[in-house]
């Protein structure tokens, strides 16, 4: 069965312990699509300069941030890792031309682990993640989306993770609780970003942090927008559609969108 393109909003990683539309979301869609043969995940915490695929057959839960709860580091996400799909995915982009890489030993990130234990709690589908390239455009992402499109035919599962909005600054500096309501910027940006994509305008889409409105300051930096433009590509031509709408802490949007066809 062909499986979708996704982007997923992974917020901060109490996602998993603090009661949240986005939460009750992610735990629910996975019986709305055939079980993926397995899932490719493309992480914003994951930047390296080249295309790099995790290929470990049993990756490490990666614990890579700081100062939240005590019950958040004994999580353990044990899925399978796949390192002959991994290499199959990475001769796939060679053959696109671009310069990929597997790496034998880096396990998943909470980018990649956070969401898939809400959307895969089982833990029993092998998981690769892909890296993004933080010295690369968002055209650069979307044609290696491109050059992914054809695993979905695979029964591979393709996630983009990352945050329709992420200012980390004003997470921190705003005094924003789980249920602040988002400023206008950030509801603004999240607005016109769906509009876009269910308008299927890639290329508005591309060039949103420069024309859209709030894109700076939504994404002072590019790294939880290029897993979109990833997913973007690797979902075809056409429209997307918006799965779900919702904010935590005032400033992060966890929009969540489907590209391409569901199985």
């Amino acid at each position: 069965m062909t499986q979708p393109s996704l982007f997923v909003s992974h917020g901060a990683p109490t996602l998993l312990i603090e009661p949240s539309a986005a939460k009750e979301f992610l735990g629910s869609f996975a019986v709305t699509v055939s079980p993926p043969r397995a899932i490719l995940i493309v992480s914003a915490h994951f930047n390296a300069a080249r295309p790099t695929l995790t290929a470990s057959p049993a990756p490490e839960t990666i614990h890579d941030f700081g100062g939240f709860p005590d019950e958040l580091y004994r999580l353990r996400y044990p899925a399978p890792g796949a390192p002959h799909i991994a290499q199959e995915i990475a001769d796939t982009l060679a053959a696109a031309g671009f310069d990929a890489a597997t790496h034998p030993d880096r396990g998943l990130d909470h980018g990649a682990w956070v969401p898939l234990m809400l959307l895969y709690p089982e833990a029993d589908i092998p998981v690769i993640q892909l890296s993004i390239s933080m010295n690369q455009s968002p055209e650069w992402h979307y044609a290696l989306g491109q050059a992914l499109k054809p695993l979905r035919e695979a029964g591979i599962m393709i996630i983009g993770s990352g945050g329709a909005t992420h200012n980390l600054r004003a997470f921190f500096t705003g005094n924003f609780r789980l249920d602040s309501p988002p400023p206008p910027w950030v509801s603004d940006f999240a607005a016109w970003l769906a509009a876009a994509v269910e308008a299927g305008d890639h290329d508005a889409i591309l060039t949103a942090i420069g024309n859209a409105p709030g894109g700076q300051e939504n994404h002072p930096t590019m790294d939880h927008i290029l897993p979109l433009f990833v997913a973007l590509g690797a979902g075809g031509e056409g429209p997307g559609t918006r799965l779900h709408h919702s904010t935590t802490y005032g400033v992060l949007a966890m929009d969540a969108y489907r590209f391409g066809a569901a199985a």
